[in-house]
């Protein structure tokens, strides 16, 4: 018997469902309006529970986000193109939410350059089942949704008509919602400037957008030379031994939880005995110039104060050229996910490339590997460099969050019991304070080995030695519901701008620049900021160069010949 083929009428599956492209760009621009921007309605509502004008100020925003996103993805609305993209959006929205419900940060340029930035040891730590989960909640309906369905496209031409048309009519019902609730759009706006940094997923368009515009100006532009005047000063003439600074980069440490600046609990125990014997000097009212690592270390190390630029994206040189233009040694260390761009210039090291057994597990490392091997790593410099002075700078991982638990050994935790999770917002307040001043006391330990290293150079004859330790940036820990670092800077808390620093000098190093540790104990009490490190540094090192300003330099006031020479801190922003 032979066999029959199927009839051609018959279908063995359904034709799969086609919609309009104009319904797909609404329905999915309606659940990123409204599931993918939650934390943003959340907010709103909480502002405007007592205006009298909840409702119509909720419905006002919320039809103009909507008609923003539907006139952006009317024009991707391409064949191959929108699908990805609209997945793509829909997934960031749903990252945001997540990292906005738990942290209370906002999606700003500074934000997303942390992200372009990030390490997959920073990625490690922030994953969790609640990110997960929120992922698949607010991501997951809305991508079988978009994959499910076919578009049924139309001919190129009469397609671009059809998406022009369509982001035509979007922008028009955006202008239309902005008119009739401008009063209350924009006072809102104007009041709760981070607002703009919470709509999904336009947040991160913008920011990924002048991201990349900043990045492609800074590709082609040529470093502008800093200091091409730059030389040792007289005390390089007839000196017994070189001098030698060590430069450390703190990280998310605040000076709210730092011992020596009063803090109830004690988190700096070991650098108050420095203070007591050794004559370390604290400096308790620093600000600093960013909130995040990618602004605040090139910016330490720039000759721009904030208010001139030194927050943007570098187009000059730093201080660590013209150090190194001077004639001195330069190392840059590294213990953080890199310089920002900073050691570009300079012989650098990143510590996990050379595990320090006990020190580093699983690719990262606890601050003390930086000490392993460091007489080696100075002697492989340039030895007629190295015979005039070294200048070594090294960037902590400090108290990187949100895995504070991860930043110092278990055999130096005195705050128990701490907090292991990632996810900060479901810890108790005392556990997530434990964890974080356990990291601010191993990095107190850590500065004191530091400083022991160079007490015995200086004790040895072999050098004449100082310390300078400042932290990038603060942190938040739950205060009005924030946590981490990152809020832009124009309305950030204190905890995230004012940070701890101190310094110390050996005999030898206080005679070479004729300081005066007294005074300098005095008038450390001044307010300061990151804008006072470029040219303090250079002082200390007594490189001479034009770009130095004496003015901005917090040795000068108590260091010989300058009397009382007033000082001007000039505090960031």
């Amino acid at each position: 018997m032979q066999a029959t083929s199927p009839s051609p009428n018959l279908s063995i599956r359904a034709p799969e469902t086609r919609r309009k492209p104009l319904w797909a760009v609404w329905l999915v621009a309606l659940w990123l309006t409204v599931v993918g921007n939650l934390p943003l309605w959340q907010r709103v509502a909480s502002l405007t529970a007592d205006s009298g004008h909840q409702w119509p100020q909720l419905l006002g925003l919320g039809v103009l986000v909507l008609a923003l996103i539907a006139a952006l993805l009317s024009l991707l609305n391409w064949p191959r193109v929108f699908r990805p993209v609209a997945t793509l959006l829909v997934l960031m929205a749903a990252a945001n939410s997540y990292f906005m419900w738990q942290y209370r940060v906002v999606i700003d340029p500074s934000m997303m350059a942390n992200v372009a930035n990030t390490d997959p040891r920073e990625v490690r730590d922030l994953l969790s089942w609640p990110l997960l989960t929120t992922l698949a909640g607010v991501a997951g309906p809305a991508l079988w949704w978009i994959w499910r369905r076919v578009p049924g496209w139309q001919p190129p031409l009469r397609q671009l008509v059809r998406n022009l048309t369509g982001a035509v009519l979007a922008l028009a019902v955006a202008a239309a919602a902005l008119m009739a609730g401008y009063q209350g759009i924009a006072s809102l706006m104007r009041g709760h400037k981070e607002l703009r940094y919470m709509i999904n997923p336009l947040n991160s368009v913008y920011a990924s957008a002048a991201l990349a515009v900043n990045a492609g100006s800074h590709a082609v532009t040529t470093l502008e030379p800093v200091g091409t005047d730059a030389r040792l000063g007289a005390s390089y003439a007839a000196q017994a031994r070189p001098p030698l600074l060590v430069f450390v980069v703190g990280e998310t440490a605040r000076a709210q939880n730092w011992g020596l600046n009063g803090y109830a609990r004690p988190t700096t125990p070991a650098l108050a005995q420095w203070q007591a014997r050794d004559g370390l000097v604290n400096f308790p009212d620093v600000t600093s110039c960013g909130t995040n690592t990618q602004v605040s270390v090139p910016c330490l190390f720039s000759p721009l104060s904030r208010d001139e630029g030194g927050n943007a994206t570098p187009h000059s040189e730093n201080l660590l050229d013209v150090l190194q233009r001077a004639g001195l040694a330069v190392l840059w260390l590294d213990n953080q996910s890199g310089c920002k761009g900073v050691c570009d210039r300079v012989p650098h090291a990143q510590v996990s490339e050379q595990p320090v057994a006990g020190l580093c597990d699983g690719g990262e490392c606890l601050d003390e590997a930086m000490l392993s091997g460091l007489d080696a790593r100075i002697a492989a410099l340039d030895p007629e460099r190295r015979a005039r002075g070294v200048v070594l700078v090294m960037h902590q991982m400090g108290s990187h969050g949100p895995a504070y638990h991860k930043r110092a050994p278990e055999e130096r935790k005195p705050f128990q019991p701490e907090c292991r999770s990632v996810t900060l917002s479901e810890c108790p307040a005392e556990q997530l304070l434990n964890a974080y001043d356990n990291s601010i006391a191993y990095t107190d330990h850590f500065l004191s080995k530091t400083l022991e290293w160079l007490k015995g150079h200086a004790t040895a004859g072999r050098f004449d030695t100082g310390l300078v330790y400042v932290s990038d940036h603060g942190e938040s820990l739950g205060e009005n519901g924030v946590f981490l670092h990152g809020v832009p800077y124009a309305f950030a808390p204190a905890q995230q701008t004012h940070v701890p620093m101190v310094g110390w000098l050996s005999e030898g190093m206080q005679k070479r620049r004729g300081v005066d540790a007294g005074c300098l104990r005095q008038r450390a009490a001044k307010p300061a900021s990151h804008d006072n490190l470029f040219h303090s540094v250079l002082g200390l090192m007594d490189v001479e160069t034009t770009v130095r300003q004496p003015a901005l330099d917090l040795f000068v006031p108590c260091a010989a010949g300058t009397g009382a020479a007033p000082v001007s801190a000039s505090p960031a922003g």
